[in-house]
């Protein structure tokens, strides 16, 4: 482990399977298809506690792996796949009920699909990945907050007048940094591509 500056270590990022972020991103992975059935045949209620549940856990996971040296290339390998995962069934699941517009989907979707050939474009060129930005992880924070206040916004009350505003500006702000995220991605890509090319962390959300 290298020493940098006197002071701060590199994370260690080991091999390690049974770590306790590994296992919550496992059971975060394991709710998806119940989450997708919740959302889609309108429980509603159960819908918002599985997706509160996987933000819980999405924080968890990533505070206990930095806390206590549990990083490893399977976390790595996991969490963003569970983030996008539940942005993809919250999209299709609303969509279907006509809560979101088709823009708001393909908006997310369209970064996703560039996210995609920048990967295949770097992993072309010897490069794995790049570290995961803030930005990316910001934007889906607000796009997981959005989601069950939109789902909120569905009822005819007081509380679905609440979180309407509040759900579509969370989902505005996630939608610009998920693209500013992107920019950043490609802006840190053409850094990386000329120099040595080296090996890192997947890129994030």
């Amino acid at each position: 482990m290298e020493v940098q500056n006197a002071a701060h270590r590199e994370p260690v990022v080991s091999e390690r399977l049974l770590t306790i972020p590994n296992v919550l991103s496992v059971l975060r992975l394991v709710g998806v298809p119940f989450f997708l059935w919740a959302i889609v045949s309108e429980h509603d209620g159960l819908a918002l506690l599985l997706l509160m549940v996987s933000g819980v856990t999405d924080y968890l996971d990533g505070k206990i792996a930095r806390q206590f040296n549990m990083e490893s290339r399977l976390g790595a390998f996991l969490d963003p796949i569970a983030d996008r995962l539940y942005i993809l069934t919250t999209l299709v699941g609303l969509l279907w009920r006509d809560l979101i517009p088709a823009w708001l989907v393909v908006a997310l979707l369209a970064r996703e699909a560039v996210m995609g050939l920048m990967l295949l474009y770097l992993r072309s060129r010897g490069q794995l990945g790049l570290p995961v930005h803030f930005v990316g992880k910001a934007a889906t924070f607000n796009l997981l907050y959005a989601f069950p206040l939109l789902l909120l916004a569905n009822r005819d009350d007081w509380l679905g007048d609440l979180a309407r505003p509040v759900g579509w500006a969370f989902a505005w702000w996630g939608v610009v940094l998920y693209w500013l995220s992107a920019v950043l991605y490609a802006v840190h890509a053409r850094i990386v591509l000329s120099r040595t090319p080296r090996t890192s962390r997947t890129v994030g959300a």
